[in-house]
C-alpha cells in the first residue's frame, strides 16, 4: 500500500511551495529540508497524481504566500522561545513542515500533530531524522491535550497553520475552550478567514480556486470569524494580541498587492491571528 495513499494533498502543496521558494536566488525563506522532503515523496506518488502536484506550474503569488506564511510562523516560534527558554512549541496538522530544522540548528522543545497517516508518511520519508515528538490522532480529539499536559502545562506555543477554517465551527471553538481551561502563560498562533467564505457562493468561489490549483482535498471552509476579537469569547482568558496579513508583509507577491496593506477588506479575507492563553 502506497503510504501517501490517504495524505492530504494540501500538505504536498505548501511543501512544494516551501521548496519552490527556498531554491530561488534570494529565497524568502531557507528550507532545505523541504527540498530533501519532496524528492523522497515525489518518487513514491503515482504518476498522475506527481504530474498534477509536482510537476505542474505553480503560481508565484501561490508559492510566495505560503513562504510568507511559514516564515512569519518561523518568527513567531523563535521570539516565544527567547522569551520563554523552557518554552514548549506545539505544531496542529503539521503535514510536511520542517519548522523544525528551520527555527534552529540545535535541539528543541517542540510536537507534531497530524493524523496518523500523515505521521507515519512523513516519519517513513524522513527515516529518523525527526528527533522530536510526534502524536498521530485528531486535533479535535481530546488526547493529545492529556499528553502535552503530561509534559507541561504552562508556556506552551500552538501553531495551526493553513487548518482550523477547514474543520467544523463548534468544534474549533470547543477546542479554543479546551486550551483555554488546560493551560496558561501560553500562546496560540493560528489562520483563519473571513466567515463569509464558509457559506454560500462564497465557498463555492474557495472551492473552485483550490481545483485551479491541482487538488481538491480539503477545499471547503468551515471555519471562520468576522473579526478577529470574536475569539475572545470561545474561551476563558483568551486575549486578542496581534494580527497579521501577507499583504503586509514587503515581500509579497506581485508587489503591488502591498499597497493594499491597510485595506481591511483584503487583509481580512485570509489572516492570522496570535494570541494568550491564561
Amino acid at each position: 500500500m502506497n503510504i501517501l495513499s490517504d495524505v492530504s494533498e494540501t500538505a504536498i502543496i505548501t511543501l512544494r511551495a516551501r521548496t519552490i521558494e527556498s531554491q530561488k536566488n534570494n529565497p524568502v525563506i531557507c528550507d532545505e529540508m523541504s527540498s530533501i522532503c519532496l524528492e523522497k515523496i515525489g518518487l513514491l506518488l503515482p504518476e498522475e497524481t506527481r504530474k498534477r502536484l509536482i510537476d505542474r506550474k505553480m503560481s508565484s503569488a501561490l508559492s510566495r504566500h505560503i513562504a510568507l506564511r511559514a516564515r512569519k510562523y518561523d518568527f513567531y516560534a523563535k521570539e516565544f522561545l527567547a522569551k520563554y527558554p523552557d518554552g514548549l512549541v506545539v505544531s496542529l496538522g503539521c503535514g510536511f513542515d520542517t519548522r523544525y530544522w528551520r527555527v534552529s540548528d540545535r535541539a528543541w522543545k517542540y510536537v507534531e500533530l497530524d493524523l496518523p497517516n500523515v505521521i507515519e508518511a512523513k516519519r517513513e520519508i524522513l527515516q529518523g531524522r525527526m528527533e522530536y515528538l510526534t502524536i498521530g490522532g485528531s486535533v479535535l480529539e481530546g488526547q493529545w491535550i492529556r499528553e502535552i499536559l503530561a509534559i507541561q502545562n504552562q508556556h506552551v506555543l500552538f501553531l495551526a497553520e493553513g487548518l482550523f477554517m477547514y474543520l467544523p465551527q463548534k468544534e474549533v471553538e470547543g477546542l479554543f475552550r479546551k486550551l483555554s481551561e488546560s493551560f496558561s502563560k501560553s500562546c496560540i498562533v493560528f489562520e483563519t478567514v473571513n466567515k463569509k467564505y464558509t457559506q454560500g457562493v462564497w465557498k463555492k468561489m474557495v472551492e473552485s480556486k483550490m481545483k485551479r490549483s491541482g487538488t481538491t482535498a480539503g477545499s471547503a471552509y468551515q471555519f471562520g470569524v468576522n473579526n478577529a476579537k470574536e475569539i475572545e469569547s470561545f474561551g476563558k482568558n483568551i486575549k486578542l494580541v496581534e494580527e497579521w496579513s501577507y499583504f503586509e508583509d514587503a515581500d509579497i507577491e506581485p508587489k503591488i498587492l502591498w499597497y493594499f496593506r491597510n485595506l481591511r477588506l483584503l487583509t481580512r479575507t485570509q489572516w492570522t491571528i496570535q494570541a494568550t492563553i491564561g
